[in-house]
This record gives C-alpha cells, sequence and structure tokens, in this order.
C-alpha cells in the first residue's frame, strides 16, 4: 500500500514525506528534478509532471492513497484535474488535498478559486478524500526577513482583521496524519474539510510588535499598500503571480483569514501538542540570522 506525495521537494511536501516515513509508510515521492530528491533512506522518487500523462500514469501504478498539491502556476486548475481523472483511472480512492483557507470566499483571487473548483471536483468524483485548508504560510515570511531584519519594517500588507497564520512543519505533520489515517481505514471515510491555523490570529501590528519584542528594537508595520506589494513581487514573478498575490492582499484586507470554533482545539488534539507560533518562528529566524 502506496502514498504519492506529490509537489514533493516543496515546503509543504517535503515535510509531509519526511512525517511518512517517520510513521513507517511506504512513500513514493513525485518529483520534476531527481536532483533536488534529498529524502530519508527509502522513499521510492519518481521523475513526472502533472501535465505529462505518461508519467503521471506510471507514477500512479501501485498507490493506495495520493497526497495533491498544486504550486500556483497559470495551469494549476488543469493540472489538478488531470492528475484526479488518471488518479481515478488507476483505481486510487483515497486523496487528501492541500487546498487553502476561505477558497470559497476569495472568489475573485485565481489560485484560491481555482483550489475551489478542484474541491468540487473531489467531491463530484467520490474520492475517499480530506481537504485541508490552512490559512497563510508562516514560512512565507522568510522571504522578507532581510527587509524586517535589515530595515525596521514588516512590509506584508495583512491588514488589521487578522490572519490565522500557521508553521509549514504543522501542515505536513497534519497532512501525514490524514494520510495515515485514510490509507489504513477498514472502509470509505466520510469526506471532510479541515481549516489549517495557528493558535493566534495575527494583524499587521501584531506581527511587528512580535518581531519588535523578539529583537528588542522596533520593527514597523509597513501599511497596507496592496500596489506597492504588487510592484515589488515583479521583480521576481510574472506580472500576472503578482497581480494574483496583490488580489490575494486586498482580501487580506477586507476579510481575514479567520478559524472557525474549534479549529485550534481541533488541530492541537490531532497533533497531540500545541501548534507552533509565530512568536517561536521568528525567534528562530533571528537565531539564525
Amino acid at each position: 500500500m502506496t502514498i504519492l506525495v506529490t509537489g514533493a521537494t516543496g515546503t509543504v511536501g517535503r515535510q509531509i514525506v519526511e512525517q511518512l516515513v517517520r510513521r513507517g509508510a511506504d512513500v513514493r515521492a513525485l518529483v520534476r528534478d531527481p536532483a533536488k530528491a534529498k529524502f530519508p533512506a527509502g522513499v521510492n522518487v519518481v521523475q513526472g509532471d502533472l501535465l505529462d500523462v505518461d508519467s503521471l500514469r506510471g507514477a500512479f501504478s501501485g498507490v493506495s492513497t495520493l497526497f495533491l498539491l498544486n504550486a500556483v502556476v497559470s495551469d494549476e486548475f488543469t493540472q489538478a484535474l488531470i492528475a484526479l481523472n488518471l488518479a481515478r483511472e488507476a483505481g486510487v480512492e483515497r486523496i487528501v488535498y492541500l487546498s487553502v483557507i476561505h477558497s470559497d470566499l476569495y472568489v475573485n483571487v485565481p489560485h484560491f478559486a481555482g483550489k475551489f473548483g478542484v474541491e468540487r471536483m473531489i467531491e463530484r468524483m467520490g474520492f475517499n478524500a480530506t481537504i485541508l485548508r490552512p490559512a497563510y504560510f508562516m514560512n512565507n515570511d522568510l522571504t522578507i526577513k532581510d527587509v524586517v531584519l535589515g530595515h525596521g519594517v514588516y512590509p506584508m500588507p495583512i491588514g488589521s482583521k487578522g490572519l490565522a497564520m500557521i508553521d509549514a512543519r504543522d501542515i505536513g505533520e497534519i497532512a501525514a496524519i490524514e494520510l495515515i489515517r485514510r490509507e489504513q481505514a477498514t472502509g470509505p471515510l466520510p469526506l471532510e474539510r479541515i481549516n489549517l491555523v495557528g493558535p493566534a490570529t495575527l494583524t499587521g501590528s501584531d506581527v511587528a510588535a512580535i518581531w519588535t519584542a523578539v529583537l528588542g528594537r522596533t520593527i514597523a508595520y509597513g501599511g497596507d499598500d496592496t500596489g506597492r506589494f504588487e510592484q515589488n513581487l515583479r521583480q521576481f514573478m510574472p506580472s500576472w503571480m503578482a497581480y494574483d498575490m496583490r488580489l490575494m492582499s486586498e482580501r487580506f484586507l477586507t476579510e481575514g483569514m479567520i478559524p472557525e470554533a474549534g479549529d485550534v482545539a481541533r488541530l492541537a488534539a490531532l497533533l497531540g501538542r500545541p501548534l507552533r507560533s509565530y512568536r517561536d518562528f521568528a525567534a528562530e529566524i533571528a537565531a539564525s540570522a
């Protein structure tokens, strides 16, 4: 009984592979570049692409459970639908899919709307599935640590509604737990959606205050200028993606990423420990700087 992990060399996928290996699972990792596949011993690495039908057919052979992650790319939705159809063709019945929180609320944001479409596809196709809906990854802020540390500003326009930020390590562990639960079930389990959130819902000012406390000097919140955010992103990503991220940040300002009642307690119970905090995340960055 084999679990296939897509996106296995990414921030979340790598965590999932490691967590599955710790739990004694038979893991197959789908990667584009095997040279980047630095996995624990025993992981079966297969080269493939979510738009390469032949490579996917080979990857799905003998697989009982699938972890599906689609990167934010222009053909993300097509990739997901191809993968789901081929999984069903191969007889894969169990799926854990990484969606996003409020995918049904951020309706104008391309990569949110696409993930909501995939959720509907999974449901309509009758998969035995868990849909994980993570909020903002704390780890996104690794990209702006030099601005925080060097310029004294937290530049992400996350607003005053609050984001329930979660550590990618917690996402990986929860995903592995769900994959094992689906894999080992003696019969079909009902479809579930699980919001993946951190222990606190933080505003821009809250995050700046955490950095101030951790670093022992004042860190300011850079404000809610989503236009400037888009322009900064265009320096290292395609214009369509930068605009997608701007649209997302605008919904941060109007909606936030707010957990539902019981979400935090449910995740802590799944993990058997408290969720990692943003303060701990910031302290790790400061200690390694």
